[in-house]
């Protein structure tokens, strides 16, 4: 199931729970991870390049394991997931949109400085 309003649910509390430099560091690397391999999937996609996609795959499972290990060094861990559709739903909406703005907002740069934590 996907969640009703998704991106404000996320971003309501984003930034609670990005607040260790490290995870902040990795997910600066990952993000930008996912988001290549999504479009390496795409030209895969379109040029039927198995090849491609063997390297789209293995850029986005890197990005999930390594926000994943960046998660665990926080106070606050992310709302357990409901279900495979939960799952993909939030972390491509965290990849495209929820990081992006939160980097675009500030945010992600006075939770590495440490302006941001309470």
């Amino acid at each position: 199931m996907v969640r009703p309003r998704l991106l404000e649910w996320q971003w309501s509390d984003y930034s609670a729970k990005h607040r260790n430099p490290a995870n902040l560091l990795l997910h600066i690397v990952a993000v930008p991870l996912f988001q290549i391999g999504t479009l390496i999937l795409a030209s895969a996609a379109l040029t039927m390049s198995g090849a491609a996609a063997a390297v789209a795959f293995a850029c986005m499972v890197a990005a999930l394991v390594i926000e994943g290990r960046g998660h665990k060094l926080e106070r606050e861990t992310p709302t357990p997931f409901d279900g495979p559709a939960d799952f993909v739903s939030r972390f491509v909406a965290e990849q495209w949109v929820t990081f992006p703005r939160f980097v675009l907002s500030g945010a992600w740069y006075r939770n590495l400085t440490g302006a941001g934590r309470p």
